[in-house]
């Protein structure tokens, strides 16, 4: 694992950085780059190890953050409708190319994409594979991102040859796990909306996925890492199991006695289906080492006592 090294973790609180940067903070000197709206969030950034530092990716304003990171793990995100497009684009696209081109003396780049990248298919259960179409998708939330993903992706790309600077990116597919900060992920949010007694929607049946534990995002980091080119590199990072939602809603139904509710809410031109090849991942980090099954039993579990979402 890595050790040593200086990292800088941008989007630093979100659901899959988190544990990374934390897990990273015991032997690395690792900052952590968000704009920490909220007190708490800083003060739990802060008591990982890691060093907090508040900035707006979009104004390219980052006055006393160093520029000799060794490495720079990009998770920051701006989730906006089509209103926000600008500023979506301003913080998404153009943030992205400024603190890659701050990081540019920088080891390695770890960027990450998304899934919504791709067109959409219309089989449901097609696995995308990086050569896929791009595009041309929709997401039945945060309107701007299939659009400023691509934009980001062409940005990092771009940085790449431009500054010599090895880049990996990832597709991020589901992410799920079962820490605290966690609770607001997908598949939390269905065994909490199953311990209320509400419905969750979903975009149809099936409703496939490739879900990613927070376990093996720490494992595999530094070997997307290692990977990173020039040209960049293109991957999805996902789990090598297909999950549909309405599998995983059995699976809470036999843990908790509770009937799940599904409602199936359709957006035009979204896919029906998120699953992911993890062909090309795999030959970079190898399997992954948490089952589908016996990561969403410790994720409900770990939710059992808390209160509903």
């Amino acid at each position: 694992m890595l050790s040593g090294e200086k990292i800088l973790v941008t989007g630093v609180a979100g659901l899959g950085p988190f544990p990374i940067a934390s897990m990273l903070a015991k032997n690395n000197e690792v900052w952590g780059l968000a704009r920490f709206g909220d007190a708490a969030t800083r003060r739990k950034v802060e008591a990982a190890g890691i060093r907090a530092f508040s900035a707006d990716l979009g104004s390219g304003q980052f006055d006393g953050l160093p520029n000799n990171f060794t490495y720079l793990l990009h998770f920051a995100w701006r989730r906006a409708e089509l209103a926000q497009l600008e500023d979506a684009i301003r913080v998404n696209v153009e943030g992205s190319g400024l603190i890659l081109q701050h990081c540019r003396k920088a080891k390695a780049a770890l960027v990450i994409s998304s899934m919504g990248v791709y067109s959409t298919n219309e089989d449901p259960m097609y696995t995308y594979t990086e050569t896929d179409p791009i595009g041309r998708g929709s997401t039945p939330y945060a309107a701007t991102s299939p659009a400023t993903k691509v934009g980001l992706e062409g940005v990092a790309r771009f940085c790449a040859r431009a500054f010599n600077l090895p880049v990996t990116i990832a597709r991020l597919n589901t992410v799920f796990g079962i820490a605290d900060h966690l609770s607001g992920n997908y598949h939390a949010r269905l065994i909490q909306s199953v311990r209320a007694g509400e419905s969750f929607p979903v975009p149809g049946d099936p409703n496939p996925h490739s879900p990613l534990h927070t376990d093996d995002m720490q494992s595999q980091v530094e070997a997307l890492l290692g990977e990173a080119g020039v040209p960049a590199l293109t991957t999805n990072w996902c789990g090598d199991e297909v999950v549909t939602t309405q599998n995983a809603a059995k699976q809470i139904e036999r843990l908790s006695g509770l009937p799940a509710m599904l409602k199936i809410v359709k957006t035009p031109g979204a896919p029906q289906g998120n699953a992911a090849n993890p062909t090309r991942r795999r030959s970079i980090t190898g399997p992954c080492n948490v089952s589908f099954s016996a990561g969403l039993e410790r994720l409900y579990h770990a939710l059992a006592e808390s209160p509903p979402i």
